[in-house]
């Protein structure tokens, strides 16, 4: 099974052949910590390899996989992972503010860490890896719920308004300027600056970038009509060679390239 359409934009190659992904939330009490879980499972024939690539939110991830548990800072590079044979991973997607909570790393530190990512020693890892293996839903949704309700309860007032900055960033199409996010919270500039860098290790022009890149790809990954130069102006660049300079500088393809693999994608989707 497969799904061919993105359904997180961070999520930038979906619709593999063998590849399966689910998402799902934790319930009340926990919408300021997390934003949701996601399991991917993997069977793929002798041979055959599948790269994943990810253009992170600003905010941490912790991911189980069967040889550990690891904590991953926001990062604004574009990440490819490789499957291969048969497996699966777990991953918790947390709210900006999670991230000071979960580790003593400083943000900046864990932003630039190796992609081995934090080691979570205290993570329910056997806990994960039994009721994913048994597929019982609600108990693995109970075992993470009684594991991060601690950490809910930690969020402080800087932590929450970071949770709305980052929302704004995000689900506003038309902030496309470091000032304008600011005024939309109340705050200045410099004081943006410094909650952004001490809270998440990156700067709040990357929060307004990832989403302009997340757009950009998952766009082309999924639309092969769509026009280059319109893309540019709809996202707010001069023209499409500004789009394409910041685009193979983060994803590390062309545009054309990301088109060209969605409709790969989706030709060898049909074909099954």
């Amino acid at each position: 099974m497969t799904d061919a359409a993105p359904r997180s934009r961070g999520h930038l190659t979906p619709g593999a052949v063998g590849v399966r992904f689910d998402r799902f939330e934790l319930g009340p009490g926990l919408s300021q910590l997390v934003r949701h879980v996601w399991l991917v499972t993997w069977s793929l024939a002798d041979g055959v390899v599948v790269p994943q690539r990810v253009l992170s939110y600003p905010a941490v991830n912790i991911v189980f996989e069967p040889h550990g548990v690891a904590l991953y800072g926001p990062d604004s590079r574009v990440d490819t992972r490789v499957l291969q044979g048969e497996s699966w991973a777990v991953g918790i997607l947390f709210r900006p503010a999670a991230g000071v909570l979960l580790t003593q790393t400083t943000p900046r530190d864990l932003a630039s860490m190796a992609p081995d990512g934090e080691p979570v020693a205290c993570a329910p890892r056997d806990a994960v890896r039994a009721q994913l293996a048994e597929s019982d839903r609600s108990r693995l949704v109970g075992t993470l719920r009684s594991w991060l309700t601690p950490a809910a309860d930690r969020i402080d007032e800087s932590g929450l308004l970071l949770n709305r900055v980052c929302a704004i960033a995000e689900g506003d199409e038309a902030m496309l300027r470091v000032d304008e996010l600011a005024a939309s919270v109340g705050v200045s500039v410099r004081t943006l600056e410094r909650l952004v860098h001490s809270r998440l290790g990156v700067s709040p022009k990357w929060l307004i970038e990832c989403r302009r890149m997340q757009n950009a790809a998952t766009r082309l990954y999924s639309e092969s009509d769509v026009e280059l130069s319109a893309l540019a102006a709809e996202l707010g660049f001069v023209d499409y060679a500004h789009l394409s300079r910041r685009y193979v500088s983060i994803l590390h393809e062309t545009p054309d390239q990301t088109r060209r693999a969605g409709e790969r994608a989706r030709a060898a989707a049909s074909a099954v």
